[in-house]
């Protein structure tokens, strides 16, 4: 087993350049644990896992001017496997197998450090300012989102693109390692398609197309939105007439509706659903 290993990690290293290798804790129980860690934590010539069933310890090796073991650990908590460093979330982890759904000693651990936290004023203070990064940058994210919702407003695709060039800009400078466990979380859900759809409404002056895209923009901007919240209340507002009578939402920073699917030719159209408060 131990000479397996060796030749693992050894092939392992050979494909991934500036290769760092480090053994870290990850909760688990069996087989299907380990096809589910690896999953998620491997990435070709980035990132290689190895984890053993029995020891419960994941030997990693990555790209050390590409990622870092707490992206990797971000992901496996996101496919619902606890480390020292990271927890999965809740709902994920109750989604595992019955037989994968392990003893959860970090969690506990956790508990009783953020308890220490809590009472030392000093550590309170760090985790604040720590914080505070984190808020400038999504909101960021979030004014531009509200700009590209103007621009559809006013049924203008020239500005709703030029809004949406921003908007990429300011995913793309947002910096991962600010955010907390449950804004990552949520994060690396949405980061994706986020991209995309402000690439994709960037790319045309179509308003047609524009306001197609973003129903699916707005959905996973009020995922993240939902967790990372905003300065100021923003209201999800729904259409039930867009989307071929589907229906579609979209959020905004006034009660009063102002339809992005429309505009004008039905300006008022639609009803505030939900309020989310900072």
């Amino acid at each position: 087993m131990a000479m397996t290993l060796l030749l693992s990690v050894t092939i392992a290293n050979a494909q991934i350049k500036n290769a760092t290798t480090e053994n870290i804790k990850i909760y688990g129980n069996c087989g299907m644990c380990k096809k589910n860690i690896e999953t998620a934590a491997n990435v070709k010539k980035v990132a290689k896992v190895d984890w053993n069933a029995d020891t419960k310890m994941a030997t990693i090796t990555y790209d050390a001017k590409k990622t870092n073991s707490d992206e990797i650990l971000k992901r496996v908590a996101l496919s619902g496997y606890d480390s020292d460093k990271f927890l999965a979330p809740d709902a994920v982890y109750d989604q595992l197998h019955g037989c994968c759904q392990y003893d959860r000693e970090a969690k506990t651990a956790e508990t009783g450090m953020a308890t220490t936290k809590t009472e030392n004023h000093a550590n309170h203070a760090m985790e604040t300012n720590k914080v505070q990064p984190e808020a400038n940058q999504l909101n960021a994210v979030f004014d531009t989102y509200f700009l590209v919702k103007d621009a559809l407003v006013k049924t203008d695709g020239a500005t709703a693109s030029a809004k949406a060039k921003e908007l990429l800009l300011a995913l793309n400078a947002v910096q991962m390692d600010q955010l907390t466990m449950d804004v990552h979380m949520v994060w690396m859900k949405v980061m994706k398609d986020l991209n995309t759809e402000a690439k994709a409404i960037s790319e045309t002056q179509d308003v047609k197309k524009q306001r197609t895209l973003f129903m699916s923009l707005s959905k996973n901007m009020h995922d993240l939105i939902k967790v990372a919240k905003y300065e100021v209340p923003v209201y999800y507002q729904f259409c039930p007439m867009a989307n071929g009578g589907k229906g579609a939402n979209w959020l905004s920073k006034e009660d009063s509706v102002k339809n992005p699917y429309y505009g004008s030719q039905m300006l008022s159209c639609g009803k505030t659903v939900e309020t989310i408060k900072k």
